[in-house]
């Protein structure tokens, strides 16, 4: 099994994401980190103990972490999912609460207690990473692998330039990727490409009470028919984790930019390495096929689970 640390702003494509972890043999989740993005860092955790109880994760601790940027305004995208940030699904009133603790100091204890054994999966805003490799920089060797859901090398979507996970903290996302680890960078050029089609949404339907979240938070985003509909960014990356032959990935040199006026937030991206040394490992390719058998099946097991 490969141990799965976790940091997100659920977020309805991060509560897909979390249930692909959930039901996947393959994953250990040791812990699940929350940063505000989507919606305020106080909706982002309690949909996260939501998530937690609903999906059945057992003690998984759930810790906050920062609510806002380093710098600058906050940036939020409750116009794509809603005031509560999953669509306006409610789910039942969790029982447990939060870990004790913040977020940076949960990230670096946990990979300090098991260092090369945990993977760290980033689908939110970089806030909480950056401030636990600056606190610690030794995360940056103790982590097995780091890779978020983030960044493109061709398109913006929260602007023409830039993607909403970087938008919402370019010097944190700038931090990370000049830590001295490679990111795995799964980017808007290949999750766009993992749409939910008509055929998709009725698979979803036969999964008992968890199609009660998964189908109407699917749809949320955008109008879906036979040949697409709306992408779920973040369950790309954790599907990477599993099987990281779902995704071709291109060494790079990526920089992020914090002080343009049109393109604050944008993943410069380089595939001319020359003499330089990659920072990132840039995802240009998804297997879409495999990618949505794996998905399902893993929500099939979460629907089996909770009745």
């Amino acid at each position: 099994m490969k141990k799965l640390l976790i940091d997100c702003d659920p977020g309805i494509d991060d509560a897909l994401a979390l249930a692909l972890a959930g039901g996947s043999p393959e994953i250990d989740l040791v812990g699940i980190t929350t940063v505000g993005g989507n919606v305020s860092l106080e909706l982002t955790t309690a949909n996260a103990l939501a998530l937690r109880e609903f999906y059945r994760l057992g003690d998984v601790p759930v810790t906050p972490g920062c609510a806002g940027a380093l710098m600058g305004e906050r940036v939020r995208a409750e116009s794509v999912h809603g005031a509560t940030g999953l669509g306006g699904v409610e789910l039942p009133a969790p029982v447990k609460g939060v870990s004790d603790g913040h977020a940076v100091d949960f990230i670096i204890e946990t990979l300090r207690a098991s260092p090369g054994e945990i993977t760290l999966a980033a689908v939110g805003p970089l806030t909480n990473i950056a401030l636990a490799v600056r606190r610690e920089p030794r995360i940056v060797e103790w982590a097995r692998d780091f890779v978020i859901m983030g960044g493109s090398y061709t398109r913006g979507n929260h602007t023409p330039a830039a993607e909403f996970n970087i938008r919402a903290d370019p010097e944190a996302a700038s931090i990370v990727f000049r830590a001295g680890w490679t990111v795995t960078m799964v980017g808007l050029d290949v999750t766009l490409t993992a749409v939910v089609t008509e055929a998709i949404l009725d698979r979803m339907r036969t999964l008992g009470r968890l199609a009660d979240l998964v189908v109407p938070i699917s749809q949320f985003y955008g109008m879906v028919t036979a040949e697409g509909g709306p992408a779920i960014h973040d369950a790309v990356a954790v599907a990477h984790v599993i099987d990281p032959t779902l995704l071709t990935c291109v060494p790079a040199v990526v920089d992020v930019e914090t002080m343009g006026t049109y393109t604050a937030g944008m993943t410069v991206t380089d595939f001319r390495i020359d003499e330089r040394t990659a920072n990132a490992s840039v995802a240009t390719g998804l297997d879409v096929d495999r990618f949505w058998k794996l998905t399902l099946e893993a929500f099939e097991r979460v629907g089996e689970r909770i009745g």
